[in-house]
């Protein structure tokens, strides 16, 4: 697409692509499957009479949203045949994505998985109107939904997501504090100071994929978390590092065995203390986190 700058179909699908992206991801959870949404979008925006074409960028979300959304159908097959626990796939991400609250809460491993459990309407509808503010009557044409079908839907989805997200925002800087307590017990391997950071009721997630040795049930409760972070880490008979990072807009930590990616560990953090560890080992899951990702809302 490069060779064909000049050509204002093309500019005005690259002035749009890491918008198209950022939608198609939030509604997959996957950067391989967004890819794939934007090359078919790409292949449609093509064919399509500009001419006739009022709003680009609505018209391009509106492609991705129906792309999406047949991916997102198909995913949920593969979904039912996965071995484990399904996690969204970690995105490296610049500082600015951090800076923007409302991406970062966005896309934050928590919230994604919370969009996990919607259908996949309910999910196309709830990231166009809740993340990107798109119009009820756009949502419409690109779920082929009535208007007021998709307002109720939306008010559904909403209150659901509502009822399992984190109770409170918490600030980068409190998020890091947290991180970097929990990093400094992990790689000493000392029980106490693990359990000082996380909450009574922690949950962690692991994510093998099947390739990786993963929990197969999320581990619940702060002492059964954390004697199974304390045992992996000590069995492996090798040097673990954890390098702070900001994965999906929020700070987390890239682990490594003697110098090898051994997956990238997201955070949820609440009051203070971590009540959630999403814990990525899939090596297909891992191709993003050596190059920063661009995303927007805009």
């Amino acid at each position: 697409m490069a060779d064909h700058a000049a050509d204002p179909a093309t500019e005005t699908f690259i002035a749009h692509r890491n918008l198209l992206f950022t939608v198609a991801y939030e509604m997959l959870g996957s950067a391989a499957d967004a890819e794939d949404v934007l090359q078919e979008t790409w292949l449609r925006w093509v064919e399509a009479d500009l001419g006739q074409v009022r709003d680009p960028r609505a018209y391009l979300v509106r492609i991705a949203t129906r792309q999406s959304l047949n991916r997102l159908r198909t995913m949920t097959r593969r979904k039912e045949a996965y071995v484990g626990p399904w996690l969204p796939e970690p995105l490296l991400t610049a500082p600015d994505v951090a800076e923007d609250v409302e991406l970062a809460e966005s896309v934050s491993m928590a919230l994604m998985l919370v969009l996990e459990t919607l259908s996949p309407t309910e999910r196309a509808v709830f990231v166009l109107r809740e993340v990107f503010d798109v119009g009820y009557d756009e949502i419409a044409a690109a779920v082929d939904k009535s208007p007021a079908a998709v307002r109720q839907i939306a008010h559904r989805a909403r209150r659901h997501v509502d009822a399992r997200r984190p109770r409170q925002v918490v600030s980068p800087s409190k998020t890091r504090a947290a991180l970097e307590s929990f990093r400094r017990a992990l790689v000493t391997g000392d029980l106490q100071s693990l359990l000082d950071v996380l909450a009574p009721e922690v949950v962690l997630v692991s994510d093998g994929g099947g390739v990786k040795q993963a929990a197969r049930r999320p581990i619940i409760g702060a002492d059964k978390v954390a004697r199974f972070i304390v045992g992996g880490s000590g069995k492996v008979g090798a040097t673990l590092t954890g390098d702070p990072t900001v994965v999906n807009g929020n700070p987390a930590l890239v682990l490594r065995l003697d110098g090898e990616i051994d997956g990238v560990l997201a955070f949820r953090v609440e009051d203070d203390r971590i009540t959630g560890l999403y814990y990525v080992r899939n090596p297909e899951k891992l191709t993003r986190v050596g190059s920063e990702t661009p995303l927007t809302l805009r």
